[in-house]
């Protein structure tokens, strides 16, 4: 199980996870860039997830698909904002591939970090900021803190077997 991190938000339209995670930065990492390990940890059971596109550089496009129990269908295109192997992800959802601006001007910005922890485990800290506080809010109502922590427990037991 992992272990919860007290963290704070560097701002007020940022919520924040941070979590002790049984595996190494390098097999964190791995869960997070390997699009076949996606339907085993991204999504709260009983939702799945399928990651369609993954070009890992900046300005490289990311596209998962998220589905419900009852046919909900809800994709996530972005991009690559900072790729740094085994130690950092920045991705957001208000561009798509070729700098495209989404419609909506996307919901969130994430800042993923994986950070050597004693006994060969990573602090993972997920920092989510939000271009207005109104997408913060609407982001904590769908649950951000309970199903971004059921998905690092679901992420922890595939990152020990990459």
């Amino acid at each position: 199980m992992t272990t919860a991190v007290a963290s704070t938000p560097n701002n007020d339209r940022e919520l924040v996870l941070a979590r002790i995670i049984d595996a190494s930065p390098e097999q964190v990492y791995r869960a997070w860039t390997t699009p076949e390990t996606y339907p085993e940890w991204f999504c709260p059971k009983p939702w799945r997830a399928e990651a369609t596109k993954m070009d890992l550089r900046p300005g490289g496009a990311s596209d998962v698909t998220m589905y419900g129990p009852n046919g909900e269908v809800a994709p996530n295109p972005g991009v690559y904002l900072e790729v740094v192997p085994n130690r950092k992800l920045v991705f957001t959802d208000a561009y798509t591939e070729g700098w495209v601006p989404t419609e909506d001007g996307g919901m969130m910005t994430a800042v993923l970090t994986f950070e050597p922890a004693e006994g060969g485990k990573t602090l993972y800290t997920a920092r989510v900021g939000h271009p207005t506080a109104e997408k913060k809010a609407q982001h904590e109502q769908m649950g951000f803190l309970e199903g971004w922590g059921v998905c690092a427990e679901q992420m922890e037991a595939v990152a020990r077997n990459l």
